[in-house]
């Protein structure tokens, strides 16, 4: 046996779930996309109900793996105390790390706590900050209703995911098909080569230079926050929802 092979541990569960193997297959039936097609659709219905009196949010996404005693968790929640001080419900994605960080600084000051959570191979819990708590199967309908609900983004160091939904999130703004809605990335040591990779976009002519005025990157929360409230109180007036019942939604 080579030795490589040797130092190889034994597969003893699938990396994905068994019911996502049979994409190797090639197109299913029409009956089969008509089912997916509905589950996606049900998906974003629950979404809607669940969401529709949350009111105005800004949105904090971050990694998952930062413990309670790191500097990231305690900056998130002071984050989520200062959306709550300021009136808007705090959104994340609902699991631990930052998310619960910034969940618990809302709870914690008497704000709006909101978790679209996702349905992993590896069990990913809601945290115990929630006031509203949904989970989703799909990540693309995760994100649309993140997106859809705020006003604001704040993008705290994190991984595959959250790079993920920063850039999604950067590209929705650029062409426009959000407008005005600021995005602040707190961490300048976190983000430096990030940043001075977009820097380097702007000089190949890939994206614009005014680009890069589109996100706030700063240390500062108070600078985060203030950057936030300029841009909401220039181009948005925050009124409350009215009272309007719609598929039995509840408040």
């Amino acid at each position: 046996m080579d030795q490589r092979e040797a130092n190889v541990p034994p597969l003893t569960q699938p990396i994905i779930p068994s019911k996502e193997h049979v994409y190797l297959e090639g197109p299913k039936s029409r009956g089969f996309e008509f089912l997916f097609a509905w589950r996606v659709f049900k998906q974003f219905i629950k979404g809607f109900r669940c969401l529709h009196f949350i009111g105005p949010c800004i949105t904090v996404f971050g990694s998952a793996r930062f413990k309670e005693d790191h500097i990231y968790y305690q900056q998130a929640r002071e984050i989520g105390k200062r959306i709550a001080q300021s009136g808007f419900t705090t959104m994340t994605g609902g699991g631990p790390g930052i998310m619960e960080a910034a969940n618990r600084g809302a709870f914690e000051n008497k704000g709006m706590s909101v978790g679209c959570n996702i349905q992993l191979p590896f069990e990913q819990l809601a945290n115990k900050y929630l006031d509203v708590s949904i989970t989703f199967e799909h990540f693309f309908v995760r994100k649309v209703l993140m997106v859809k609900y705020s006003y604001a983004f704040i993008i705290m160091p994190g991984g595959f995911g959250t790079m993920d939904e920063f850039f999604e999130t950067l590209t929705l703004v650029q062409t426009k098909t959000i407008t005005q809605f600021p995005i602040v990335l707190i961490g300048k040591e976190f983000f430096k080569e990030l940043w001075d990779y977009l820097e380097f976009l702007a000089q190949q002519g890939t994206i614009s230079r005014e680009d890069l005025m589109l996100v706030k990157l700063t240390d500062s929360i108070d600078e985060a926050m203030d950057h936030i409230h300029t841009y909401i109180t220039k181009y948005y007036k925050v009124v409350p929802r009215k009272k309007k019942w719609w598929l039995l939604e509840k408040r």
